[in-house]
């Protein structure tokens, strides 16, 4: 494995701090491949039909706001609690090991958020149970993604970062059909997407081994250490900055989706073509993510598919911008979704290079998971303007291109990795 520049040499004392070496079975990548389904279903299912039409029923005339205010004050909790959670399941000792006791505990309040979360009737309920429900999948997540380095070998990483990765989208498909056609109504899409949450993560919690971490061998805990110097680990802090400005323009175009189908494209059925893009853009995910991943595995080259996945999102920003028609939608989705599912592995991948220790892998992953919340807190401030009065959706899309095109050129910053 390829270290950042100046990052400590490791001799770990544990199983549970070793470098892993052996290769992963397809049974342990499935059962991960659910709890991630899990996590993700919790969190774009509302983000994406959910807390659109509850909030649009509390507060029809100022939705996008109310919408925009809700959405980042979740993500802004999440700025914290990832990383927080992180830190403290690296020092986490017992028989049950360091992840996944997070994994179960985040999963099961979280579910209970939603539930709560389907009797609210005011935007500052509906805005305070989504903080709480944030905290609890990000404790999840924090966890989850740091089995990859974890128990993943570095020349398998790219391939099982592409199947980790599905689950992003997929997330979004199977809860929309979750709450679209299986259940109707924003109350019972809520409890269906919490029982979905349960049934998925419980698998991998209970038939997957996490190596338990001797007390000997605990980090001290130190608020300093969420500062990651970026001249100390300058390869780290530039795969932040990558994650960071990619996921910004993801945000920007997502965050008023079912709003830009309803008012710029005018469907008589948003939510239904809301499904068929989300169904577009997962096939082009699915076609690219896996081979990209692997093709990165073979090759040990990384950064030029993280490059070309961010041109080729752009292009279907541009597309967006230019030509806002149904057709051209559903085009743009399959450009989106192969830039994309490129990305997903790959970046994956060469991040899980670039952590500065062993000891601390959930912290620093957690850190890098800021710059998958912080675009969310961000990009209400910057779309809901654009949208309202600086030029509307073209204007959006233009700005989403810009931004893609940024984040995949700041990977050719990192040294560590080719």
């Amino acid at each position: 494995m390829t270290v950042a520049p100046d990052a400590p040499t490791q001799s770990p004392s544990a199983p549970a701090l070793a470098e892993p070496t052996v290769p992963v079975r397809a049974g342990w990548v499935a059962l991960l491949f659910g709890a991630n389904l899990a996590v993700w279903m919790g969190f774009f299912t509302p983000i994406q039909v959910l807390l659109p039409n509850q909030i649009e029923q509390i507060a029809p005339l100022s939705k996008e706001v109310m919408l925009g205010w809700v959405t980042g004050a979740g993500a802004l909790a999440a700025l914290v609690a990832n990383p927080l959670a992180g830190a403290l399941s690296d020092r986490t000792t017992g028989r049950l090991g360091r992840r996944h006791p997070w994994t179960f505990a985040g999963a099961l309040v979280g579910a209970g958020g939603l539930v709560l979360m389907s009797m609210q009737q005011t935007v500052v309920g509906v805005a305070l149970c989504w903080v709480g429900v944030q905290i609890c999948f990000n404790a999840m997540l924090a966890a989850l993604t740091a089995a990859v380095p974890d128990r993943v070998p570095v020349s398998q990483r790219g391939a099982v970062s592409g199947w980790v990765g599905l689950p992003q989208v997929l997330g979004v498909v199977l809860g929309t059909l979750l709450v679209t056609m299986v259940v109707t109504g924003t109350r019972p899409g809520y409890l269906a997407v919490a029982v979905a949450v349960l049934v998925l993560m419980l698998p991998f919690v209970l038939a997957t081994r996490d190596d338990p971490l001797p007390r000997s061998a605990r980090p001290p805990f130190d608020v300093r250490a969420f500062w990651v110097s970026p001249r100390r680990y300058p390869d780290f802090a530039w795969a932040f900055g990558t994650r960071f400005l990619v996921q910004l323009g993801n945000s920007m175009a997502t965050l008023y989706l079912l709003y830009f189908l309803t008012d710029a494209l005018r469907l008589t059925d948003p939510e239904g073509g809301l499904l068929v893009l989300i169904l577009i853009y997962t096939v082009g995910i699915m076609a690219t993510t896996v081979v990209a991943g692997r093709i990165s595995d073979r090759s040990g080259r990384r950064k030029p598919l993280v490059i070309a996945s961010g041109f080729v999102m752009a292009v279907a920003a541009v597309l967006l911008a230019v030509w806002p028609t149904w057709t051209v939608t559903m085009t743009a989705a399959t450009v989106l979704g192969c830039g994309y599912g490129i990305y997903v592995s790959v970046d994956q991948a060469l991040i899980t290079q670039v952590l500065p220790a062993a000891t601390a892998r959930a912290k620093d992953l957690g850190i890098i998971n800021i710059a998958n919340s912080a675009p969310q807190v961000l990009a209400p401030a910057i779309a809901a303007p654009i949208v309202a009065t600086l030029g509307g959706y073209p204007v959006l899309y233009g700005a989403t291109a810009v931004v893609t095109i940024l984040g995949g050129l700041f990977v050719y910053k990192i040294r560590s990795v080719r």
